[in-house]
């Protein structure tokens, strides 16, 4: 008798639309439940067949994936055949199966229906090598020899199988019995050395409860005979010759900022900048580099008088690139395994780029930007397969419409891969022509029938899931307080390609969203509004004291007019109830404050900075509502290093010493000693021409100063 194969038994319609795509799936499904079904075949190797009615023959010998299956159709690629054959498949095991004797609970028949909370670590090597090409496993020990760190989460039900996000990809195993059916959203889709790594990063995480969060892993290539990897602790990242220099020419860097202001011309900069960025890129510190650039395109941003400019934003780079290399030298001096490898905080064996698969991107808002020589956008995308936030970046020159001759183009109606920017910005992506680098930038290339768009519904993020979207205020706040500082974590282009925004991207979603107040501060030009739950809503987790509510604030840009009117008119409920919102985050005194980018309503997606301009009368603000007195002493000790970092401590006057002392007069009277004593130091330095702690001073305070914010 031949056994039954238990891979395709494994495989959900998730795990179905992953390998091979939705549209494929929901057909298979419809004609499954019409009853119009293939006749099936089992070979005594297991090999499935499938005739169909129009005479198209379908074969899936086991160890191969649906694209190694063979059809007689005349698909290039993936068919309609393939994922019927393992619908069909199921559906015939299932009606041979004996009726159950009474019905189990929904999440008993989640479990049961794939057997239960695994893991991928129970793949020995012998399964390894009777998946993967020898030249496969060599490749794997090659990008494993650069230990990247890899994150890992368990299994948490059929539909949500063990994922592990390596640097440049995702893999997810879809099978507890076959290798072949793991998909990893690169180029190649499956097969690939980078399933190989997420199986001994799977291996070295050790036991993982089911649900349990994400656990970083600093992947070891196995040694011979070895069934997890090698187990000496690797070399020190901080301690070399090379290492030495960049800090020190980064410390330099730094001062020379503080001391003579990010306003002085670039020219004296250029070549300081790129032998830094030159040395971190020798040195293989991805995150460093990527803030170095990011320190640059701000400088640059400043000089151009660009919407992109946020002096905050400025202040964290510096102080994030200060402390990620102190955290990375604390990981590299730690007697024993650090919480955070020191590669992961620096980013080494994250390289290059990566092509990816067939994928689907849904749109989670856009961000546009102009100033006196160009203009650009960013558009968020998140990936619902693998939680992914990728960013799309394009930027014209004004000098090239001149060129060309004829007026200037519409921003929104700019073409991105094909498409007008607005459209873009306001859809969901299906392609097969994307690229990723490591900080999750995309980039689409245009293509005759490789790409399409479908505009954004109210349903579009319904796949999104935790981390990325949470069901409530509360699991918003409770993930923030959570989620380790910017300066140990992998640095993400949708961190910051909010402008003036410092936060993480997220989507919220609860149920009876309903809008609290709103009101426009016209001095600030700024529109704040705070959801939460209706009032009749009896569901509620907690009282409503003790629900804090969702602070939106979204000030007025000239490269996006239309963006307020439009926020107020979703406010206003003209398109219907709030179902989520989607934006950058940050916590301030306990309350998240999102800059939102997107909503969706009942009746549609709304793409803030994608709407055209209409008047909407908007509620002034009646009373002045004083901040905490601590969150408003921080945000004043930022804003006054804000203001040195872009002139220049060399060139305040005597007011600005009188100034700061008094700010640390305050910040003693309010029991924060260690950061009076913080700015006091640097006065000191400056009266005393000495510069030796200047930048750690500097960056300590900065760093203080957002935390007593949050």
């Amino acid at each position: 008798m031949t056994a039954a194969r238990g891979d395709l038994l494994e495989l959900t319609p998730e795990a179905l639309t992953a390998l091979a795509n939705a549209g494929f799936v929901k057909r298979a499904q419809k004609d499954v439940a019409a009853g119009l079904l293939p006749l099936l075949e089992t070979a005594d190797d297991g090999t499935v067949s499938a005739r169909f009615d129009d005479g198209v023959r379908t074969s899936l010998p086991p160890g191969r994936t649906l694209r190694d299956a063979q059809c007689s159709c005349p698909a290039s690629g993936m068919c309609r055949h393939r994922v019927m054959l393992v619908l069909a498949y199921q559906a015939q095991a299932a009606s041979a199966a004996p009726a159950p004797s009474a019905t189990p609970a929904e999440d008993e028949v989640d479990a049961s229906a794939a057997g239960g909370e695994w893991s991928p670590s129970h793949f020995d090597n012998a399964a390894l090598a009777a998946s993967f090409a020898p030249s496969v496993i060599e490749q794997a020990q090659r990008l494993a020899a650069a230990r990247p760190v890899v994150a890992v989460q368990a299994w948490r039900s059929a539909s949500a199988p063990p994922i592990a996000r390596l640097p440049m990809c995702s893999v997810r195993f879809f099978s507890r019995s076959s290798l072949v059916h793991a998909r990893c959203d690169c180029k190649q889709g499956s097969g690939c050395a980078h399933v190989v790594v997420a199986l001994w990063a799977f291996r070295q995480a050790g036991p993982l409860a089911a649900g349990s969060p994400e656990r970083m892993v600093e992947v070891r290539a196995p040694a011979a005979g070895d069934a997890a990897g090698d187990g000496h602790r690797p070399a020190a990242l901080m301690q070399g010759e090379a290492a030495r220099a960049l800090q020190a020419q980064l410390e330099a860097l730094s001062l020379s900022l503080w001391l003579d202001g990010s306003s002085q011309p670039l020219m004296a900069l250029a070549a300081r900048f790129e032998a830094a960025r030159e040395q971190a890129r020798a040195l293989g510190w991805r995150w460093v580099e990527d803030g170095i650039d990011e320190l640059w395109l701000l400088l640059q941003a400043q000089q151009a008088r660009s919407s992109r400019f946020d002096p905050r934003r400025l202040l964290h780079v510096m102080a994030e690139l200060w402390a990620r290399l102190r955290a990375a030298a604390h990981a590299d001096s730690a007697a024993g395994p650090p919480p955070l490898p020191a590669s992961q905080i620096l980013g080494v064996g994250v390289k290059g780029e990566v092509a990816l698969d067939h994928l689907r991107l849904v749109s989670l808002g856009a961000e546009l930007w102009s100033d006196e020589s160009g203009e650009g956008a960013s558009v968020m995308l998140a990936d619902p397969d693998t939680q992914a936030v990728t960013v799309l970046e394009r930027q014209w020159s004004r000098a090239d419409d001149a060129t060309a001759g004829g007026t200037p183009a519409n921003l929104l109606g700019r073409r991105v891969a094909g498409f007008p920017l607005r459209q873009l910005a306001s859809g969901q992506v299906i392609t097969k022509t994307a690229t990723r680098r490591a900080n999750g930038q995309i980039d689409i290339a245009p293509g005759a029938r490789q790409t399409g768009v479908m505009p954004l519904s109210p349903k579009s993020w319904d796949d999104l899931v935790a981390p990325l979207k949470q069901p409530s205020v509360q699991a918003l706040v409770a993930h923030l307080r959570e989620t380790p500082p910017d300066f140990v974590r992998p640095r993400q282009a949708a961190s910051g390609a909010a402008a003036g925004a410092s936060g993480q991207l997220h989507v919220a979603a609860f149920e009876h969203m309903a809008v609290l107040a709103s009101h426009w501060d016209a001095a600030a030009q700024v529109l704040h509004a705070r959801l939460g739950r209706a009032a009749d809503d009896t569901e509620a987790a907690a009282p409503a004291d003790e629900v804090p509510p969702l602070h939106l604030a979204l000030p007025h840009r000239a490269a996006a007019p239309g963006a307020v009117d439009a926020l107020a008119r979703a406010l206003a409920g003209e398109w219907g109830a709030l179902r989520a919102v989607a934006g950058s985050v940050r916590l301030q005194d306990g309350e998240p404050v999102m800059q939102p980018t997107a909503l969706l309503t009942a009746q549609r997606a709304v793409v803030l900075q994608a709407e055209a301009p209409a008047p909407q009368p908007l509620p002034l603000q009646g009373e002045h509502e004083a901040p905490p007195a601590l969150n408003a002493l921080a945000t004043d000790t930022l804003d006054l290093l804000a203001l040195w970092l872009r002139q220049g401590l060399r060139h305040q006057g005597g007011g600005a010493a009188s100034r700061a002392e008094t700010q640390a007069a305050q910040l003693e009277r309010a029991g924060l000693a260690r950061s009076a004593r913080l700015l006091r130091g640097v006065l000191g330095q400056l009266r005393a021409a000495q510069r030796g702690a200047l930048v750690s001073q500097l960056a300590l305070l900065s760093l203080w100063m957002q935390g007593v914010g949050q």
